[in-house]
């Protein structure tokens, strides 16, 4: 009977807290967008003390002009700032109105929500297998080297000597055996001790000097090797390789038929491994010529196929799979980009060889496939480095979550590298925690709501950032090339920050020491390590704002951008609702004609995150196996500008809620008629922007527009009740922890507190948290859920098992026949 791992509860706080959570007593006392008045709701909304000592910050609000329009008043704390709600950015409807709100708390644990990306081929992403991959050449080599076919098929050419010999050979492998005599293993040449050359490193560097190499020796001039000579043989030797002299005759063969069926025997077998060609060093004789077998030197020419300043043995081997690796990764409670730049230095590779089809929320377990241009690495190669086998045994490995958050598992070669879009959607698993609710027939109603119903397809607070300083406004800065106020914003101090960020923003905004600043900033704060270092290589002059800005990562910059057209988009939706319903097509609604011709071109799937920290525009096309340069020559050939239809009286039935689109701001697009137009106009000219003109001198600053739908329905979408007691204890399981053997969650039938499990799959432009919050009715921001989980009820009874906490209350021995309801 096998036996599962126990494991010690996991304490979200020590795996990974976040920088940027706040404690209850520094949030802010702005509500929510639904009165609650119960202690929860207080103490997750507690004025906070003002610090002394604090850094004032400006009065001047940062949100856009445009908050005005909205009809909410902002209010402050004591240094002028405050956290960004849901309100402030446009997100203020619900499309079940009528159903009472089920409290309850999002992402208090990192298991709580689960995010699993779906491919193109509409397969859900699982971590699979941790173990160590092989190369398929590998496998080939190990699993059948030799077998009866191929001493039947070489019988008929050669005598049962030369086919032991030539067994022997292969077995070997392609580097010769080193040997004390004359034999097949072939000397390394010394002249002197220093001039031996180390095989392990000629993998990078190779030997430079007296044993260069170069791209293959031209034999024997002396020891210099040469840029290209001819070399030896077929390929020339490689700096630091030894010269392989084995090779296996045949016996004189007349016939010119049987030679070729022996060359195509060998082919057949050995796949290109060994080679075969008439031997040259005997002359031919009445009987015929003897045929010479011997390892392939791949590539051969000009020094073995580009080998390099002394390739290894098995370069070939590498060269001969496909230029891609393609992973799974698994990060808890990390940004993609965090995650990337992790792996980046974990691998030992640049960056932007690693792509991914779309960015994931940060706190959470999400599991998706990454890219690599591996260059000369294999599979094998990065499952030791990023399991860092040099310190770590394999057992440890196997048996132990991956360092800081970050596992990966399941290589494969491929031809073509991930773009972002290039998936169908992510599933979803989370958990609410202490869950509260009138009936049975109020969850019921608000489960149905969501299945049939849907959610506002709002772009989440994911989308805006979570500090004080929203994303939107810088974006706003930089659109109206405010390039000085978009780099303040980005550098300004942020309440509730981790302490480390905090002493790095003052080194540099109250000392003006850059040198401190730049060695306080943690990497994970990209965009001002960005500006700093940038003013670093100035001499610390600050005067070239847009140079500094054009610094931070292209993918960064754009998200300020596309912050800003999420930020209009939401208002002009919640205002179609507040206005029309959420029910019906009326006139004046967009749809669109026919759809997109290339799918990823408009419409719903332009933007590519799902709940996400980036916004990643980036357009989808189809062409699997096709480079980056052709999928982008495709995408752009592809492109038709969609065709919209602005709804009338006469036409309007025609259309459901669900065909409802409205456009990003931006060029080539319509917007609705009447006063939802208008509405577009006045936000932008509010802040400053001409509605007629989205083109900047910095193309990529140029607003391209698109349209996105203004409803999203899940698929896939079930729920069911959970019970519980210690809220540390996880009520679903990541992948990793399934795989390594720790214990799944179990159900505690007498468990005090409620929990609701849903399980759903959206589409790429779909943002799960603002699901939720069509059940919850609550503000979905991670400061104010962070403010929530401090100060719930069942955070007294960590620690605590379920038979010690006491009987169940009679209300809620009602919802116990639900726990296996499914909508």
């Amino acid at each position: 009977m096998s036996t599962s791992a126990v494991r010690e509860r996991e304490d979200d706080e020590e795996l990974a807290r976040s920088p940027k959570r706040t404690k209850v007593d520094e949030l802010t006392d702005d509500g929510p967008i639904v009165a609650d008045t119960s202690p929860l709701m207080s103490a997750a909304l507690a004025e906070p003390d003002s610090k002394e000592g604090s850094l004032a910050a400006p009065a001047e609000s940062v949100l856009p002009p445009s908050h005005t329009l909205l009809g909410i008043a902002p209010t402050f704390s004591s240094n002028g700032l405050r956290q960004v709600l849901q309100t402030d950015v446009g997100i203020s409807e619900y499309i079940s109105r009528d159903v009472p709100p089920i409290s309850g708390i999002i992402k208090q644990r990192f298991t709580d929500f689960l995010v699993f990306e779906v491919n193109q081929d509409h397969q859900v992403i699982h971590l699979k297998s941790l173990d160590m991959p092989e190369s398929s050449s590998k496998k080939g080599k190990a699993d059948t080297p030799w077998n009866d076919r191929f001493t039947d098929k070489l019988t008929p050419y050669l005598s049962e000597a030369s086919i032991n010999q030539l067994k022997m050979m292969f077995l070997e492998g392609r580097e010769p055996p080193r040997l004390t005599d004359s034999g097949w293993g072939g000397r390394v040449t010394k002249t002197t001790e220093d001039e031996e050359v180390d095989v392990s490193q000629s993998e990078d560097t190779g030997k430079r000097g007296k044993n260069r190499g170069g791209r293959g020796g031209r034999g024997d001039r002396g020891d210099r090797g040469g840029r290209g000579g001819r070399g030896r043989g077929r390929g020339g030797r490689q700096g630091g390789e030894r010269e392989d002299n084995r090779k296996v005759l045949s016996e004189p063969i007349s016939s010119k038929t049987d030679r070729t069926a022996l060359h195509q025997a060998v082919r057949e077998l050995f796949g290109g491994k060994l080679d075969s060609e008439t031997d040259m060093s005997t002359p031919a004789g009445d009987d015929g010529s003897r045929i010479a077998i011997k390892w392939s030197r791949n590539g051969g020419g000009r020094g073995g196929g580009r080998g390099g300043r002394g390739g290894r043995s098995d370069r070939s081997d590498r060269g001969n799979h496909p230029p891609y690796i393609h992973f799974t990764l698994q990060k808890t409670n990390r940004d993609t980009q965090d995650a990337l730049g992790y792996l980046s230095r974990t691998l030992h590779v640049n960056t932007k060889d690693l792509s991914v089809a779309g960015t994931k929320d940060k706190r959470g377990v999400t599991v998706q496939r990454v890219s690599l241009r591996r260059g000369n690495k294999t599979v094998e190669d990065i499952w030791k480095s990023a399991n860092q086998s040099n310190r770590r045994s394999v057992q440890e490995i196997l048996s132990q979550r991956g360092d800081r958050g970050v596992r990966i598992a399941d290589f494969n070669y491929r031809k073509a590298g991930l773009e972002l879009g290039m998936l169908k959607g992510n599933a979803f698993v989370i958990t609410l925690r202490n869950v509260q609710v009138e009936s049975v027939e109020t969850l019921d109603r608000a489960m149905n709501s969501i299945k049939y119903k849907g959610f506002i397809n709002y772009y989440g607070m994911q989308r805006f950032g979570t500090a004080a300083v929203p994303t939107h406004s810088i974006g706003l800065a930089i659109l109206k090339s405010d390039w000085h106020k978009a780099v303040s914003l980005i550098l300004q101090n942020r309440p509730g920050e981790h302490p480390e960020v905090v002493a790095a923003r003052d080194a540099w905004l109250v000392d003006g020491n850059l040198d401190q600043a730049l060695a306080l900033m943690p990497r994970r704060v990209v965009a001002e390590r960005c500006i700093l270092e940038s003013y670093k290589k100035q001499g610390g002059e600050t005067r070239n704002a847009m140079g500094a800005l054009s610094t931070i990562p292209r993918n960064l910059r754009l998200m300020y951008v596309h912050a800003y057209q999420s930020y209009v988009w939401n208002a002009i939706v919640s205002e179609r609702i507040r206005i029309h319903g959420p029910d019906k097509a009326v006139p004046g609604d967009l749809v669109f004609e026919s759809e997109p011709v290339a799918k990823g071109v408009s419409g719903e799937n332009d933007e590519m995150e799902v709940d996400d920290d980036a916004g990643n525009e980036k357009q989808a096309t189809e062409g699997k196996g096709m480079s980056s340069r052709e999928r982008k020559k495709a995408a752009k050939a592809a492109y038709v500008a969609p065709s919209i239809k602005i709804l009338t009286e006469e036409d309007a039935h025609k259309y459901s809620i669900f065909d409802i689109i409205m456009p990003l701001p931006g060029r080539d697009v319509d917007y609705p008629g009447g006063t939802l137009g208008e509405r577009y106009r006045e936000f932008l000219t509010l802040d400053g922007l001409d509605p007629d003109n989205f083109i900047r001198k910095q193309k990529e600053y140029t607003l391209n527009g698109s349209y996105r739908k203004i409803l999203q329905v899940p698929k896939d979408f079930s729920w069911s009740i959970l019970r519980y007691t210690d809220p540390d204890v996880p009520l679903a399981q990541a992948d990793e922890d399934k795989l390594l053997g720790f214990d799944p969650p179990v159900v505690v039938d007498d468990g005090k507190f409620r929990a609701l499990q849903i399980n759903l799959t959206l589409g790429t432009a779909a943002y799960a948290t603002m699901a939720l919050r069509e059940v919850t009715k609550t503000e979905t921001s991670s400061h104010f859920q962070t403010g929530l989980t401090q100060a719930s009820e069942d955070q007294q009874f960590r620690g605590v098992v379920a038979g010690d906490a006491g009987e169940l209350g009679d209300d809620d021995t009602e919802m116990e026949a639900s726990n296996t309801l499914d909508s």
